[in-house]
């Protein structure tokens, strides 16, 4: 579904909200031809006591330590920021959404260097429903190991959320969909699982979960800590430093990714390789019933990681 469909009609832009046809910049800003920009994404539930940000500090709290290597100040408190959400989730009256705050260089120069350019932010909503499809999440989806491999940290820095360096999870992406696959899986350049594009990846074997370590050129996910916390109180073992191999993912009982966008989706197969019986599997099942039991606040547990509309 495009934009145009949607009901959406406001974007807050640079602390005023403007009409979402007039939220534009210029053609030479210095983000747009060099990615510097960084960013998130943000989902608002439609609880039982009304709509509610899931982790909001934590993702705004991101978006500030992702802005630090590229010294990009954003200019805005968080606090600013949040409430800015909140305002324009009330005003185009959504239940839930996907929430994106972006901060990059603007316009000014077109150096490579953006010391002279001021930064913009903005912050967008609109409904979005599963990220791989709703089928996706009973089902599971089918993904390819891209030849495309994980950008290192000595390159980019892999912990932080930054526009340009998803080129990498687009070409990806988009090799996997072009062989007729849902998602891709990337390595990093040793050679050992990092990431989807745009998710973190656990495997299940023997009743134990194992998802790479930060080391592996993986982001640190703010659903991927969700996740730990919650198979950790199933009483999983949870080995949260993994060095997995691209034959282990082939041999898994079970594989999922998780991701804000992706929640928690089932993956049935990997370059064809069938995993496990083919099928959600039962940890698979198990963690993505209690996370979404959490997020649509059908349990009062860790209402500290959300913040209501009203």
């Amino acid at each position: 579904m495009g934009f145009d469909e949607m009901d959406v009609d406001t974007i807050w832009m640079d602390g005023e909200f403007v009409d979402w046809d007039e939220a534009q910049i210029h053609v030479l800003t210095h983000g747009l031809h060099y990615g510097t920009g960084v960013f998130e994404g943000i989902r608002c539930y439609d609880t039982e006591r009304g709509p509610a940000v899931f982790r909001f500090d934590e993702h705004l709290e991101r978006l500030y330590e992702s802005a630090k290597p590229y010294d990009l100040d954003i200019g805005y408190s968080l606090e600013e920021l949040k409430e800015a959400t909140l305002e324009l989730i009330r005003r185009q009256e959504l239940e839930s959404c996907y929430i994106r705050p972006i901060s990059f260089f603007g316009y000014d120069s077109l150096g490579v260097s953006p010391k002279d350019c001021p930064t913009r932010t903005a912050i967008a909503c609109w409904p979005w429903g599963a990220y791989l499809g709703e089928e996706a999440l009973e089902n599971g989806v089918d993904v390819m190991v891209s030849s495309w491999r994980k950008h290192a940290s000595s390159q980019i820095p892999t912990n932080a959320k930054a526009t340009g360096p998803y080129l990498n999870s687009m070409l990806a992406g988009e090799e996997a969909r072009g062989n007729g696959y849902v998602e891709a899986i990337v390595l990093n350049k040793e050679g050992n699982v990092a990431e989807g594009p745009g998710e973190n990846i656990f495997m299940v074997n023997d009743g134990e979960i194992y998802t790479p370590g930060l080391a592996q050129s993986i982001l640190n996910g703010i659903t991927r800590e969700t996740v730990i916390t919650l198979a950790e109180e199933h009483g999983y073992t949870v080995h949260d430093d993994a060095v997995i191999s691209r034959g282990e993912l082939y041999t898994a009982d079970e594989l999922f990714f998780s991701g804000t966008a992706a929640e928690v989706t089932p993956i049935k197969s990997v370059d064809d390789n069938e995993i496990g019986s083919g099928t959600r599997g039962p940890v698979t099942e198990e963690l993505q019933q209690a996370f979404f039991d959490l997020v649509e606040r059908r349990t009062d547990d860790h209402d500290d990681w959300f913040t209501y509309v009203e």
